[in-house]
């Protein structure tokens, strides 16, 4: 069986879980890096659906680490449906990426554009039908692009963009889109570090005041491993979009 087909098992040994991650009677359910595939996004909010229905949880928190648009080809969809959304009695919390950060840097900056579009934003762009510059150092064209870009997003999507939050807090867990830097206390940390932070963070086996919850990082497989949860599975590039699931001391992993 290839590592896909492990998703849905994937578990860490008893030793690696840690008891009350989130108060009794509450189930989270956090959604990793969705980089604009909107169609993996529905099918994954339909099996959730199903897994709240089925269990008939009470207490249902339900968060988005960031990362909603850039390299897959449906960004405008994406904000679309995140930014209209409504989840029965669940009112969700977004968390901000780093490309949704440079989204909008480039709405403010056009310079950012050159840029932007070495990781994902030229498929953003062209989602929101507007022309990317064949000449990168060209500025008036990102000038351009930018203005464009600008007339032709929803209100409702730059609210959303700016509305979103850089960490959440809940029972044990701390949820954030990339990590922390391993040097400071939570209350410490800087939006670089929750932003972008990525081999510091992997790499340290510290245990930290809380379990980290994170996207940012593709991994082959999602990954519990004591001291963070990591989620990102790559769905842009694999197909396969991840969100895990912390009940009590519980976690699973459901995938599309």
């Amino acid at each position: 069986m290839g590592w896909l087909g492990k998703l849905m098992g994937a578990s860490p040994g008893q030793d690696a879980r840690r008891s009350g991650m989130v108060p009794d009677g509450a189930v989270v359910f956090a959604v990793g890096d969705i980089h604009g595939r909107f169609d993996l996004l529905q099918k994954l909010m339909t099996k959730l659906s199903g897994e709240v229905r089925q269990n008939q949880y009470e207490d249902v928190h339900l968060i988005f680490l960031g990362d909603y648009i850039d390299r897959g080809f449906d960004s405008k969809s994406v904000l679309d449906y995140l930014a209209r959304m409504e989840w029965g009695r669940v009112k969700p919390v977004f968390l901000l990426g780093n490309h949704e950060q440079t989204m909008l840097d480039f709405l403010e900056r056009p310079d950012v554009g050159a840029r932007w579009i070495e990781y994902g934003g030229r498929e953003t762009l062209i989602s929101y039908g507007v022309q990317v510059p064949e000449n990168r150092a060209d500025m008036a064209a990102w000038e351009a692009a930018s203005a464009a870009l600008k007339k032709a997003m929803p209100k409702s999507h730059v609210d959303f963009l700016k509305g979103l939050q850089s960490f959440h807090e809940f029972g044990n867990c701390y949820f954030v889109h990339a990590g922390i830097d391993p040097a400071r206390s939570l209350s410490e940390q800087t939006d670089e570090d929750r932003l972008w932070i990525r081999d510091k963070f992997l790499s340290s086996s510290k245990k930290f005041e809380k379990v980290i919850v994170h996207g940012h990082t593709p991994e082959e497989q999602p990954t519990w491993n004591g001291r963070r949860i990591g989620v990102d599975t790559g769905a842009y590039i694999t197909n396969t979009l991840t969100a895990v699931r912390i009940c009590g001391s519980e976690v699973d992993f459901i995938t599309t």
